[in-house]
C-alpha cells in the first residue's frame, strides 16, 4: 500500500453534517411534554392522599372525575392538560422523525390519545339520577358503559395501545431505540395482560378487582410515555457522540 493510500485509510471518518439547532429544540421539548404528559396522567394517585372515600377496589378512576365528585377539578385538570401535551408531542414527533411506516403510525395514534383524553376529561361521567327509571341493568362498576364518556374512553385506550405496539414493532424493525425494545416491551406486556384481566373478568360474576386492574392499567400507560420520552431524551444524547472507528455513516434517529 503506498504512503499516500495509508494516510487516506487512517484518516478520521467522515461525519454527517451536524443537526440543526431547532431540530434538537424540537426533540427536547417533544421528550419533555411526553414525560410531564405521563406523570400528569397519574394524577389518579392522590385518591390515595385526599379525602375521598371511594374504595378503588370497585370503582373506575372515571367516577373520581364525575359531575358533583369531590376534587374533580384535579383529575379533570390532569387529564386535560396532559392529553393537551401529547397532542402537540404526538404532531411535533410527525414535523420532527423521518417518516416511516410505524413510527408514523405511533405519533399519529400518540396525538390521537392526547385528543381523546381531552375529551374524556370534558365529558365526564354523568352520575345517575335515582329518581329517572332504568334504560339499562346496572352493573355497578360500569356505569359509563351506558355514556358518551365510554366513547371517548375506549378511543383513548384503543390509541395508546396503537401507539405502544406500533413504536415496539418500529423499535425492532428499525433497530433504534434500545430502551422501547426492552424496558418498554415488558410495560406494554403487562399493561396487556391487565386488559385482557379486565376484559375477561367484566363478563364473568363478581368484580374480581376490576378497579385495581384499571388502576394498573393506566399506571402501565403513564410508566410507558415516561419510557418513551427517556429513549427520546437518550436517542438525542447519542447524536453527538463522534464515530470513534470507520463506519458507514448511519441515517438519522428514528422515533
Amino acid at each position: 500500500m503506498m504512503p499516500t493510500e495509508q494516510k487516506q485509510a487512517t484518516a478520521a471518518p467522515e461525519e454527517s453534517p451536524p443537526t440543526p439547532r431547532w431540530r434538537r429544540i424540537l426533540r427536547w421539548v417533544i421528550a419533555i411534554l411526553i414525560g410531564l404528559a405521563g406523570v400528569g396522567y397519574s394524577s389518579w394517585v392522590l385518591e390515595f392522599f385526599l379525602p375521598i372515600t371511594s374504595d378503588p377496589t370497585n370503582t373506575f378512576l372515571s367516577q373520581l372525575a364525575e359531575k358533583g365528585a369531590p376534587f374533580r377539578w384535579v383529575f379533570s385538570t390532569g387529564d386535560t392538560v396532559s392529553g393537551s401535551m401529547l397532542l402537540a408531542a404526538g404532531l411535533g414527533g410527525l414535523l420532527l422523525f423521518s417518516r416511516r411506516r410505524y413510527s408514523t403510525i405511533g405519533w399519529i395514534a400518540l396525538a390521537c390519545f392526547g385528543a381523546s383524553t381531552i375529551a374524556d376529561a370534558q365529558w365526564p361521567i354523568q352520575p345517575e339520577d335515582p329518581n329517572s327509571p332504568k334504560r339499562y341493568v346496572d352493573t355497578g362498576l360500569f356505569p359509563q358503559l351506558h355514556q358518551i364518556h365510554a366513547l371517548t374512553s375506549s378511543l383513548a385506550v384503543f390509541s395508546i395501545y396503537i401507539a405502544m405496539i406500533a413504536f415496539s414493532v418500529a423499535a425492532f424493525k428499525y433497530k433504534r431505540w434500545p430502551i422501547l425494545r426492552h424496558t418498554g416491551l415488558w410495560v406494554l406486556i403487562v399493561g396487556s395482560a391487565v386488559t385482557a384481566w379486565m376484559l375477561i373478568a367484566d363478563n364473568l360474576p363478581g368484580n374480581y378487582g376490576l378497579g385495581i386492574a384499571q388502576r394498573i392499567q393506566v399506571g402501565a400507560m403513564s410508566l410507558w410515555l415516561i419510557v418513551l420520552a427517556v429513549q427520546i431524551v437518550v436517542a438525542e444524547r447519542d447524536s453527538f457522540v463522534k464515530p470513534t472507528a470507520i463506519s458507514k455513516p448511519q441515517p438519522p434517529s428514528d422515533g
